[in-house]
């Protein structure tokens, strides 16, 4: 059974529309990435599949249990973090734990032991017993998904999981998400705009724009769809960029080409170096080079591929 199934799944608020009939699945036990800018339609998306807003169109099951018909089941198989932090800072984290299991109504030995094997999943143990204001950035998101695992959830959602939080602190989350997956077979879906994020968590991710689905496949096969390379070109003045660029046009080993900022991002489809190739067609045509590199093709390459603008990068917060 799927973990989750989509079909042209819609939301609309007025007239805009926030998700654009989307149809995707999820395989359990699957780490599966929304990658996208803010407003892309990832959190409306992760709203509707966990019965948190209803669908304008289009129909999904999460654990095989219909979003509308069947809201109750689906909320008792699901767990969620929330963009925006959602803990009481006056309680400790052992009291939030236990404030949220209660709700859903564990036995107090089955929640007892639900909250020792979640302060233990993310190493806050130690600290259960001090108050979440005087916890860092890091270690409330901790705790939140260590809350969104209490009722043992066949399927976590994490939205923007890491938004804020330094590199160090981020990639710490990021292991805690592969241990839980692997050692529980949690299926997760991810929100995310940090494409580093996507890469090192994902083993498939869905490139969204504008609430539809440009693209969805594994990192890697989303980065061979680009070819073997891509070459940077950059000119002393930007319109050269597109005069060259016509020239370049209908040459077969090109399998892409993107113009930004005055310079030329070529997808290479064929092995073998393309520089000399580029720099004495501009050679014989008069055109000056300023520039040119070439690199392996990254999961940004490919989101500006289908999307043409760059992410929030990691490292510039």
């Amino acid at each position: 059974m799927k973990a989750i199934v989509t079909d042209n799944l819609a939301k609309m608020f007025g007239r805009l529309v926030a998700v654009d009939h989307i149809s995707f699945e999820v395989e359990e036990g699957e780490i599966f990435g929304f990658l996208g800018a803010n407003g892309a339609g990832k959190t409306s998306t992760i709203m509707m599949l966990a019965t948190a807003l209803n669908p304008s169109s289009g129909t999904a099951t999460v654990c095989g249990y219909d979003i509308i018909r069947e809201r109750d089941a689906v909320r008792e198989s699901i767990g969620i973090v929330f963009e925006d932090l959602s803990l009481d800072t006056n309680l400790t984290g052992k009291e939030n734990l236990d404030f949220h299991a209660t709700l859903y109504h564990l036995p107090k030995k089955v929640k007892d032991e639900r909250i020792a094997q979640a302060l233990d999943l993310v190493e806050l143990k130690e600290k259960q017993d001090i108050l979440v204001k005087y916890y860092s950035g890091g270690m409330q998101r901790r705790l939140e998904i260590a809350r969104g695992m209490l009722n043992s959830p066949r399927v976590l959602f994490l939205d923007e999981p890491t938004l804020g939080l330094d590199v160090q602190t981020r990639r710490l989350l990021w292991d805690y998400a592969k241990r839980l997956n692997q050692e529980s077979g949690t299926t997760i879906l991810l929100n995310t705009h940090y494409v580093e994020e996507a890469d090192y968590l994902c083993n498939r991710v869905a490139i969204l724009e504008r609430g539809k689905i440009a693209a969805v496949d594994t990192p890697k096969g989303l980065k061979d769809s680009l070819g073997s390379s891509v070459l940077s070109i950059k000119f002393p003045e930007g319109a050269l960029a597109n005069e060259f660029a016509s020239l370049l046009n209908g040459m077969s080993w090109i399998r892409n080409i993107r113009r930004h900022d005055g310079q030329l991002e070529l997808s290479v489809g064929d092995k073998g170096m393309k520089i000399p190739e580029v720099v004495r067609l501009a050679r014989q045509h008069g055109f000056v080079i300023s520039a040119i590199g070439e690199h392996k093709p990254s999961l940004e390459d490919v989101f500006l591929h289908y999307v043409g603008k760059k992410l929030q990068s990691n490292e510039h917060e």
